[in-house]
């Protein structure tokens, strides 16, 4: 079964939610695929991969607000602080996420929904360069 696998960098600016659709729409192009699926894989532990709502920006603002009720900083009892008040919280809110996000693939085009999006969701405050990995397996 034919493969294709490539990777591409995203600077982040700190906290928030980062649209790749169009980076990762790029690489099932090149791949050739026709008929199978793309797996969408961050290669870190303080940040994640969603499948969002990509028409209007108030929903992200929720999704993150309710992220920053729900999971956080400065909370007395988390031990892995090293490395801030924000390093434990990114790492509880990347494991109620997700790392990887898997999609079929028709026509050589990704089934997302009409409004849907990829996105990464940085949890750290400080910018970070973060890598996606991206496997297109299928027929062409």
């Amino acid at each position: 079964m034919p493969a294709h696998a490539d990777q591409f960098s995203l600077t982040t600016r700190g906290k928030g939610t980062y649209e790749i659709t169009s980076q990762v729409e790029r690489i099932v192009q090149a791949s050739g695929i026709k008929t199978g699926t793309v797996t969408v894989f961050v290669q870190h532990t303080s940040c994640s991969l969603v499948i969002y709502e990509n028409a209007d920006p108030s929903a992200r603002t929720d999704l993150h607000e309710f992220f920053e009720r729900l999971v956080p900083e400065n909370t007395p009892w988390f031990v892995h602080t090293c490395e801030g008040p924000d390093d434990m919280p990114s790492h509880i809110r990347m494991v109620l996420t997700r790392t990887s996000e898997v999609i079929p693939v028709m026509r050589g085009r990704m089934t997302l929904g009409t409004w849907q999006g990829i996105y990464l969701f940085e949890h750290r405050r400080a910018p970070h360069t973060r890598s996606v990995v991206v496997s297109v397996v299928g027929e062409k």
